[in-house]
């Protein structure tokens, strides 16, 4: 029979195949497997033999198993596999670490003695014998054995495939094998003209030559195609939404002389920065445009965009529209009421009346706080979820303000927008965002940057303490926040857990990076501040904890304490990570600084150094040097800039992480694309799509790109477009 790609995967391989690729990798379709690319190819013709590899290289060999056991670990969790290989000549071991005795074990049955395939790794040695640990390996079918090992020590490059102890690598290959050859014509995305211009295959080609390339020389041309095929796909359906967007009527809500924001620019105690200025102007405009806002703020940590977001909601509100700030967490909600107050001060607070909506408060509070926002009396509302609620509804919501948006998922955004007509949405986050991340990400965005910083700010300096080489330093890190609480400063320290001896975390939130051994953070909330108890100099100070698991009034409590200056140390979670102002605080000590990711790292440290004190951040780690781990913290150590530290976490990290946060699948799902590598092939899509949109809005004459955005950019996924 034919296939399509759109074909579902029991028509084209039958229910067993089609059940384990589904719960393997989620695949339903055709396409769905033939979009599972090669992870990357054994290189057949550079085969060495076992007496020959090279120490430190990374080789491919044809062998067979000669044994095969596993043993569980003594002093930690999971089992060890040792399997020995040989090519007839020479013989070098294979070491595998599984995490229970059931995963050595399958694994030890799977390399079972007998069996040939290919091994590729980066060669070691182990008491004198050859080794790899963990290496990628394909293995032969018996019936074949023969046939493939021919094949191995021919030219054909082998595709090695993400797998899974249910389906391997090779299983994969055959049945994506059966597919192509069962394939009809496939759509193309890119019309004869564009593919010329760009010097690309047909999709055909393109599946066929990246699935089952004659040479190494298919392999890239094959992969500039399909990752174009990718590029255009997304960027196509973020413009078509964009315009969307632009499709919808909107209020519009100009400023007026005299009015709330003239009043307000008036008792500003200082100039706005040029950046702010110009970030104002493009809201302001956009503010009275035909269709509603849709605009990201991205700027550094203390830039200002709290300012800049409430000069945007005065300019809603002098037409009577309300505008919802929403926060992901309560304490950075009553930091945002409180810090919006002060900025109004006594003349104008009362005129716009910032209330406080969030599902920790009292009923009776709760219940008047509703009310005030549906009769429209409160034109400035700021909340968490609970804004969300059925029950929490607006006389005229005419802005939605999203504060660090990669905590919200897209149905609670749009779960507000809808809560008005068409309003306009205001994004802000104080994670600098690459600018291919952003182009990939928040394409259907307009993107603003705020990167000067506001005067009379002291600066901060960062400093390692890498307890590897120097474990002396921790006590002198506790002797340097002494030093500064003597001078009447206040001290932050952060810690990866709450409590390690039960393994808390702050609700809902799983570690910025996950740990790179068994073991976890050694500091937790608890701990130091029983460590601190006994402290010789820093026992009788004034000390309080803080974590998402406390109760919220006592949260509250306890950072109104710090802000007031009632407080010389808080030992605190991530939940201080944003929007936490205290002028007076120096110094940020983190504990298990490798357990944050690079953006934590640098948020945490912009709670220091926001007035006229100077800053200090302490980045305490356990992390050997020349690790990744540490690597993220040097790397912060290095400078303050957020843009260029952006960059270094998606090099360090990956895309995958990155574009994870976005919390939208097809912007999750990327297959080939590299964000990093391929900047300028996603800047070129872009362009090309512009072009497509331009001259042909419904795609009526590029059916191949319109089917291509139907499969790639599900109906899950285009809501989830809908909803940025």
């Amino acid at each position: 029979m034919s296939l399509t790609l759109d074909s579902s995967l029991e028509d084209a391989l039958g229910a067993a195949s089609a059940k384990t690729l589904g719960r393997a990798f989620s695949m339903k379709s055709v396409g769905d497997l033939l979009a599972h690319y090669p992870r990357r190819y054994a290189d057949p013709g550079e085969l060495t033999p076992i007496r020959e590899l090279p120490l430190g290289e990374t080789v491919t060999i044809v062998a067979e198993v000669l044994s095969s056991s596993f043993r569980r670990m003594r002093n930690r969790p999971g089992a060890m596999v040792d399997v020995v290989i040989g090519d007839g000549v020479g013989r070098m071991s294979l070491t595998f670490f599984a995490k229970n005795a059931g995963a050595a074990e399958w694994r030890s049955k799977d390399l079972a003695v007998g069996r040939r395939g290919v091994f590729s790794g980066k060669v070691g040695e182990f008491n004198g014998v050859t080794q790899f640990a963990h290496p990628e390996y394909e293995l032969f079918d018996d019936e074949d054995a023969a046939r493939r090992s021919a094949d191995a020590r021919s030219t054909v490059p082998i595709p090695i495939y993400p797998a899974t102890s249910a389906i391997q690598t090779w299983q994969i290959a055959r049945l994506i094998g059966r597919v192509l050859d069962a394939l009809a014509e496939v759509p193309d995305p890119l019309t004869p003209e564009i593919r010329t211009k760009e010097e690309l295959l047909t999709a055909a080609e393109a599946l066929e030559l990246v699935h089952r390339p004659r040479t190494r020389n298919d392999i890239d041309p094959a992969v500039r195609t399909l990752r174009m095929h990718e590029a255009l796909t997304l960027q196509t359906a973020l413009l078509q939404q964009r315009d969307a967007i632009r499709a919808l009527s909107a209020t519009s809500r100009p400023a007026s002389d005299g009015g709330l924001l003239a009043r307000f620019d008036a008792t500003l105690p200082y100039t706005l920065t040029p950046d702010q200025e110009t970030v104002g102007h493009q809201i302001a405009a956009d503010l009275v445009g035909s269709w509603p806002m849709n605009r990201l703020v991205q700027g550094e940590v203390g830039s200002g965009k709290t300012l800049v977001a409430l000069r945007a909601m005065l300019q809603v509100a002098e037409s009577g529209g309300q505008a919802a700030l929403i926060a992901p967490t309560e304490v950075l909600a009553g930091q945002h009421l409180r810090s919006i107050t002060k900025m109004l001060g006594p003349e104008l607070a009362p005129l716009l009346m910032p209330t406080l909506l969030t599902g920790q408060l009292p009923a009776a509070e709760r219940r008047k706080a509703a009310l005030r926002v549906a009769s429209g009396q409160s034109l400035i509302v700021v909340g968490t979820h609970a804004l969300l609620g059925a029950k929490t509804t607006f006389a005229d919501l005419g802005l939605v303000v999203v504060d660090e948006q990669h905590r919200f998922g897209v149905e609670q955004r749009e779960a507000l927008r809808a809560k008005g007509s068409s309003p306009h949405a205001l994004v802000l986050t104080a994670t600098p965002i690459p600018r291919t991340v952003a182009m990939t990400v928040f394409g259907d965005l307009d993107t603003s940057v705020i990167r000067t910083m506001p005067a009379g700010r002291a600066g901060i300096e960062s400093f390692v303490a890498p307890l590897a080489e120097h474990p002396g330093w921790f006590n002198r890190v506790w002797e340097r926040a002494a030093e500064e609480i003597a001078q009447g400063r206040q001290v932050f320290a952060v810690c990866a857990a709450i409590d390690t001896t039960k393994k808390t975390g702050e609700p809902g939130e799983q570690p910025a990076v996950p740990p790179e051994t068994g073991n976890g953070p050694r500091w937790g909330v608890v701990q130091l501040d029983e460590a601190l108890a006994t402290h010789p100099t820093l026992g009788g100070i004034r000390r309080a904890v803080l974590h998402g698991r406390m109760p919220s009034d006592e949260k509250d409590a306890v950072m109104q304490s710090f802000a007031r200056g009632d407080i010389d140390l808080l030992v605190a979670t991530t939940v201080i990570e944003v929007g936490v102002d205290v002028p007076n605080a120096s110094t940020m000590i983190v504990l298990d600084a490798d357990r944050f990711g690079v953006s934590q790292l640098h948020q945490l440290r912009g709670r220091v150094g926001r007035g006229g004190v100077p800053g200090l951040c302490l980045l305490v780690t356990d992390a050997e040097s020349g690790s990744l781990a540490r690597d993220r913290v040097d790397a912060v150590a290095a400078t303050l800039d957020g843009f260029a530290l952006a960059e270094v976490d998606l090099e360090l990290r990956g895309e995958g992480d990155v574009l994870g946060a976005a919390q939208a699948g097809v912007r999750s799902s990327l297959k080939l694309l590299r964000v990093v590598k391929d900047a300028g092939l996603i800047a070129r899509a872009r362009e090309v799509a512009q072009e497509i949109l331009t001259a042909d809005p419904t795609l009526t004459s590029h059916p191949g790109l319109r089917e291509a955005i139907g499969r790639r950019v599900s109906d899950e996924d285009r809501a989830a477009l809908a909803k940025n």
